[in-house]
């Protein structure tokens, strides 16, 4: 006469856990609409016969009995068999037929009450956990409607409304045990949907987590753009005109045979974490590290503008070479004396940059003659010095101020390449310059007024004066 109300009959899987976890699939315990409504139509069949036996129903409503046993099996043919299988929200028409032929039988016995009441109450009760309000409204109609023409073509109601007690007694039974099942098994299938629920946002962390550790061995950039969608992960280059960045540290190979592999290890991983941080601020995609050099490129995945681009990618440079000064510092009051010092090389043209690689192994990179130039300009560089090529100098020349350097022979380049050293930003040249930095052996200040605070302010001018005070004082005493 009715269907389930709550189906699952196959299992519920979380999304895969990341690799190296265990997958679990929550079974959630299905009762079928076949099962559930050969549990309804089983009770009606109840009623049919005890009432049929006490004279509450004509005889030849056991009949009925017969279509009770025999529609569930008919149904179960029909929408797993046939091709009604494929008809989107089969349960719920089920169902409203289900009410139809409620509506005829609850007609047939003329309204007899608690036979009727409790048809009704599963019908209803199944009506509610299937398809909401709009499914209990629609099968109430069509109950009421069904039951009101069957009624008209039967003569009427029953002249007694009152069943016999063994009638109501086994109505309400049966009512009450289709609605206990029923019931059971909807409350299992909401713990296992909870179940399911929660493990799948254990996975989702999980799997958050694990994007955020493997966000690590890409740049910012490229990670965003392949985990929103942006990007495919497919062997796939494009030509783009970058700004290219080299840079290594000169004296390195020498420190390397004075120190030993892990106090080497945790210089420059701590090198390389401070320059990071420069590149990412002023939006740099960091290629790679190889050795004690960095690549960065500016202009892929997003890109300003090529003047832009080419800015940021010599303000980085310069904060770089500022910040370098202040680390050597701290390297040397832990006992490095070997003087290190960066040089960068930036070429500014047109690269091909893309996934470079196989297809079970890629490295998002850059190729191409611009990154032999900026290479070379870097190697060429002396110690704290930034070289440039002329496009990236034509670039920033109006803003940074630069030094011609003369021409260089590249390979690559059919004509001599004219290079530029970056002197500064023109903002900070002269007497309101706003980095000043004085080094001596036992002495050493790099002072960014535009980073000092109001209290850092007279916290520094106290030690200076006290600096000075010191100075005089043994200068006098000699």
């Amino acid at each position: 006469m009715l269907s389930t109300p709550a189906e699952l009959r196959a299992t519920t899987s979380a999304p895969s856990k990341p690799m190296g976890s265990d997958h679990h699939t929550v079974a959630i315990p299905p009762m079928p609409d076949y099962n559930g409504r050969a549990l309804a139509y089983t009770a009606a069949a109840a009623m049919i016969v005890t009432g049929v036996l006490q004279n509450a129903f004509h005889q030849w409503q056991l009949w009925l009995v017969v279509a009770a046993f025999v529609w569930p099996h008919l149904a179960y043919l029909l929408t797993r068999r046939t091709f009604l299988r494929k008809s989107p929200r089969i349960r719920q028409k089920m169902l409203i037929f289900d009410c139809v032929v409620g509506g005829a039988f609850v007609g047939c016995i003329g309204l007899v009450a608690i036979p009727s009441a409790s048809v009704a109450l599963m019908l209803m009760f199944s009506c509610l956990i299937v398809g909401g309000i709009r499914q209990w409204m629609l099968g109430t109609g069509f109950l009421v409607a069904t039951t009101a023409a069957t009624l008209a073509v039967a003569g009427g109601p029953a002249e007694n409304f009152h069943a016999p007690l063994l009638t109501s007694i086994v109505s309400i039974l049966a009512t009450g045990i289709y609605i206990c099942v029923t019931a059971y098994y909807s409350h299992q299938q909401a713990q296992a949907l909870m179940l399911a629920k929660t493990q799948i946002q254990n996975q989702r962390e999980q799997s958050i987590a694990l994007s955020h550790k493997l966000s690590k061995y890409l740049s910012p950039q490229v990670w965003q753009s392949i985990f929103t969608g942006e990007r495919d992960v497919r062997l796939e280059t494009q030509r783009k005109k970058l700004v290219v960045f080299f840079s290594d540290i000169k004296g390195f190979t020498e420190l390397s045979e004075e120190m030993e592999p892990e106090a080497l290890t945790e210089l420059l991983n701590h090198y390389f974490n401070e320059m990071s941080e420069v590149a990412l601020k002023y939006g740099g995609t960091i290629d790679k590290f190889v050795g004690d050099s960095i690549m960065v490129f500016f202009g892929d995945p997003t890109s300003r503008g090529q003047r832009e681009d080419a800015m940021a990618c010599v303000s980085m440079a310069i904060e770089m070479r500022k910040h370098m000064k202040i680390m050597r510092q701290k390297w040397r009051s832990q006992g490095i004396k070997t003087p290190l010092e960066i040089r960068m090389g930036i070429s500014t043209g047109y690269t091909t940059v893309g996934n470079f690689g196989a297809e079970n192994r890629m490295d998002y990179t850059i190729i191409g003659k611009e990154v032999n130039l900026a290479s070379r300009l870097e190697s060429l560089a002396e110690p704290g010095e930034i070289l440039v090529s002329y496009e990236t100098f034509s670039l920033i020349k109006d803003r940074i101020m630069c030094r011609d350097k003369g021409e260089i022979t590249v390979k690559g380049f059919a004509k001599p390449v004219p290079i530029y050293e970056v002197v500064d930003f023109r903002r900070d040249m002269g007497p309101n310059r706003s980095f000043l930095e004085h080094e001596h052996s036992g002495f050493a200040m790099y002072l960014d007024s535009e980073k000092i605070t109001e209290k850092e302010r007279r916290t520094i001018l106290a030690a200076l004066e006290d600096a000075a005070d010191r100075l005089r004082h043994e200068e006098d005493a000699t």
